[in-house]
């Protein structure tokens, strides 16, 4: 009789031949995978680790079982603007980070100015969801080192932003509200109380989540100097955003390369300072999170005090968007980093080519090169201070 439970597949795990390591005894190395459903994988991902026992010795990240073809899609809309909810898609908790930079760049290619109003929101709107972004973020990264209560306590506050997203756009995830030459329509009239109630009610909140999360001991314990990330190998790889700052390195596209009107703003630059461990580890990343939100909380206050009361958000909508033949990058600093957008124009009212240059993707990129010599519990910690978002990794 055939032993069923002999049959059945077992656990995707690959042992090296025993290596001898002294006084008779000898070991091996062993190939196990995390994920792709593993729940600190943020997504469909999977690791291939190798192993020395709990050292990982190797670090490779599988991807693709998220690909939805977000280009080839976008190349065969018969218009620019229904590539927008395809947009929202990619970083699908930061849709309006990522929709601002695809208007932007289709402004810049047609040669489009929208009034400041429209501006003023898209500003707010995308800080807004810059703080949606990073409460999740730093939610999670709590979760995944075993702190269930600050997760709850930063979706509490995020739900708060998504009422407001709500309001304007009929939705609370997936928003199509940046358009190209304005906005799907004007915030209600209630926007400024609703965003000034929620900026007065928040920044006592981030000292609350510091005190509970950002100093506890054990929260340190698992995060500081754990996969420090020079910033020499960060510049290398091509990280931006949070995960880039971390190492030390001064750089926000909002400063540096200045688009829409963030010229018109104060705000500090936060970088990891190496307080609890080394520069460019675990929780600088996670703490660059943190006092980002305290910036764009004063990001917001200026813009409600500046934003004008009277200004069509449609008024520069074009009826048919058929751009001239030509070619344009934008990139814009979402929430994961720099966010690029290639588009060619054949001058036609269909996209020729549209590329996407997405933070996640670059920056899961350096993975294999900060893992080394971690212990199979700290690539938990490692892959959640990254900030990754699947649907963006493979669009």
């Amino acid at each position: 009789m055939t032993n069923v439970k002999e049959n059945r597949p077992g656990p995707e795990v690959t042992l090296s031949p025993p290596v001898d390591a002294g006084n008779g005894l000898k070991t091996q190395e062993m190939v196990i995978s995390m994920g792709p459903q593993h729940p600190s994988t943020h997504g469909v991902l999977r690791m291939e680790l190798t192993l020395n026992g709990e050292i990982v010795t190797r670090a490779i990240p599988h991807i693709g079982y998220l690909h939805r073809c977000f280009e080839k899609h976008s190349e065969a809309m018969n218009d620019y603007a229904k590539v927008i909810p395809y947009v929202d898609r990619m970083d699908y908790v930061a849709a309006m980070n990522n929709e601002l930079g695809y208007a932007i760049a289709m402004e810049r290619l047609m040669d489009i100015r929208v009034n400041d109003r429209v501006e003023y929101i898209r500003v707010i709107m995308s800080e807004l969801q810059r703080i949606a972004s990073h409460l999740l973020a730093v939610g999670t990264f709590g979760l995944d080192i075993g702190a269930f209560t600050p997760f709850l306590y930063c979706f509490i506050e995020r739900e708060k932003i998504l009422d407001i997203f709500e309001k304007a756009s009929g939705a609370r995830l997936l928003y199509n509200y940046i358009w190209i030459g304005g906005l799907m329509n004007d915030v209600p009239a209630d926007f400024k109380t609703d965003t000034a109630a929620f900026v007065k009610s928040f920044r006592p909140k981030i000292k609350e989540l510091n005190d509970l999360l950002s100093h506890n001991k054990i929260f340190i314990d698992r995060t500081a100097n754990v996969g420090v990330l020079p910033e020499k190998v960060a510049i290398n790889y091509g990280v931006s955003g949070p995960s880039l700052r971390g190492s030390g390195v001064e750089w926000d596209l909002r400063k540096d390369d200045p688009y829409s009107i963030y010229d018109r703003f104060e705000f500090d630059v936060i970088v990891g300072q190496g307080e609890m461990g080394t520069v460019g580890d675990c929780w600088d990343r996670y703490i660059v999170r943190v006092w980002e939100m305290e910036e764009s909380l004063k990001i917001i206050e200026q813009a409600l005090d500046q934003m004008p009361d009277e200004g069509d958000v449609q008024e520069a909508v074009p009826k048919k968007i058929r751009p001239p033949a030509g070619e344009i990058y934008c990139r814009t600093e979402t929430p994961r980093g720099e966010l690029g957008y290639y588009i060619i124009s054949d001058k036609s009212t269909t996209p020729f080519r549209v590329k996407a240059r997405a933070p996640s993707f670059v920056n899961l990129s350096v993975l294999p090169a900060i893992s080394i010599g971690a212990m199979v519990a700290d690539m938990v910690a490692i892959i959640g201070s990254i900030d990754i978002v699947l649907g963006e990794v493979d669009r």
